[in-house]
Parts: structure tokens; sequence; C-alpha cells
């Protein structure tokens, strides 16, 4: 995965999805849609590798986020 500031994982741990989506844009230069697959890719390799440091399980994690 491309080198993303450790900013995009203190977001996603912490539940502010925006956050992390528009560092992830910026820090890329890619589309919505690239930064939300981007995004997801890094959620799923963070649940995988550190489930012990979300709060929320993963169905609450995305609750009222739509994209």
């Amino acid at each position: 995965m491309e080198q993303l500031p450790e900013s995009v994982d203190r977001d996603i741990l912490e539940h502010r999805i925006i956050a992390a989506i528009t560092t992830i844009r910026e820090t890329l230069g890619c589309t919505i849609h690239q930064a939300i697959d981007v995004f997801t890719e890094r959620y799923e390799g963070l649940r995988r590798d550190r489930p012990d440091a979300f709060d929320l399980s993963q169905d609450e994690y995305g609750r009222g986020f739509y994209s």
C-alpha cells in the first residue's frame, strides 16, 4: 500500500472516517472513490492486525456513513 501518514490510522481507529478519507485524497491525489477503496483496504488491515484497538464492532463502525 502507498505510504500514508500515521494520522490516517489514528483517524480510522478513532472512527473519523471523513478525516481519514480526506487525508488519503490529499496524500495520493486521487478521487473520492479511489480514496474510499484505499480506506477500506487500510481499515481491513487494521481490523486484522489490531482488532483490540477498535472500540466499535465491525457492524457498528460504518453505521451512519454513506458513500
